[in-house]
């Protein structure tokens, strides 16, 4: 009978034992907390933004002939070939209203041939603000004027997918003041591209007429 008896509790411990885990782990799974959502990032300022355009640019004096002298930026290509970069040559033509797009032609050299790129830059409400339109909005490029006295050099920003490049345009090859390369290379710090992000380009050689053949329509990564 006395075994009988400690086999019943036998029983009865081990029944509340396993009743016990069972209401530890359902328990547990109850008590867990729940998973908490990631704070929201705080939206990322553009660089654009920071360097808003220069006041009231005047876009019927930027017209005509412009040369690429220097360029601030960590577009890939660039770092991988900014020693062998080509003389380029921007010219913009003025469309008779100040509301209506600026028509872009840049001449460069690719192996050892003379390229034009033709582009088409939107105006905005902004003065010195313009877009020029990717395959998608969010690829369109963001152009903007910081700075120009129209008749010797011109700063341009341009923006794209949140990466910003600078470039200084001059009227010429030879007028350009030293305190001016200066200054460009001081906006371009404040963007965080130092000495290692300048890329200066050739002011010789630059390509004159261009085969039609070599006449294309594309918008820049850099």
């Amino acid at each position: 009978m006395a075994g009988v008896w400690r086999y019943a509790m036998a029983v009865v411990v081990l029944m509340c034992v396993c009743v016990w885990g069972t209401t530890e782990a359902v328990g547990g799974a109850r008590s867990r907390p729940r998973p908490q959502r990631r704070p929201r990032r705080k939206p990322t300022v553009s660089p654009v933004d920071q360097t808003p355009p220069a006041q009231n640019v005047d876009i019927q004096q930027m017209g005509g002939t412009w040369y690429l002298l220097n360029s601030a930026s960590k577009c890939s290509y660039l770092m991988k070939h900014g020693t062998k970069v080509e003389p380029t040559v921007m010219n913009l033509t003025l469309p008779p209203t100040p509301d209506e797009p600026l028509s872009v032609s840049t001449k460069t050299r690719h192996n050892h041939q003379c390229w034009e790129i033709l582009q088409v830059y939107n105006p905005t409400t902004t003065p010195g603000h313009l877009i020029l339109k990717g395959l998608r909005p969010e690829l369109n490029t963001e152009v903007v004027i910081g700075e120009t006295d129209y008749s010797s050099y011109a700063i341009i920003y341009y923006q794209k997918l949140g990466k910003i490049t600078m470039k200084l345009y001059g009227r010429s090859v030879d007028n350009l003041s030293e305190p001016m390369l200066t200054k460009f290379e001081q906006l371009a710090e404040k963007q965080g591209m130092g000495l290692a992000y300048l890329f200066p380009f050739p002011t010789y050689s630059h390509c004159g007429s261009v085969d039609q053949d070599h006449v294309i329509n594309c918008v820049p990564t850099c």
